[in-house]
């Protein structure tokens, strides 16, 4: 192979690495972006997640107050407070 040849089929080598390397970049740089959308709707989806749980809390302890409990007690179980004769104490 001539000097020439040589030198022309480096060229191409190089060339040929040159495109790849620049087409690879360009692939990462796209799933680099895409990869940050998709931890950016993560993100939001977590915050969401944690306001609908933190709604949550504040529900089930407004559910679960003495009162309220007392009240449907009272309402849908018909109980009430005991009287004074009813009550009984038991020693051991």
């Amino acid at each position: 192979m001539t000097e020439q040849g040589k030198t022309l089929l480096i060229a191409a080598l190089l060339s040929v690495t040159s495109i790849a390397t620049s087409i690879a970049c360009v692939y990462a740089r796209h799933e680099s972006r895409k990869l940050f959308t998709q931890l950016q709707y993560l993100n939001s989806e977590r915050d969401a997640l944690e306001v609908e749980w933190s709604q949550l809390q504040i529900e089930q302890s407004t559910w679960s107050t003495h009162s309220r409990v007392e009240e449907k007690a009272r309402l849908k179980m018909h109980m009430r407070n005991p009287d004074s004769t009813e009550i009984r104490i038991i020693s051991q």
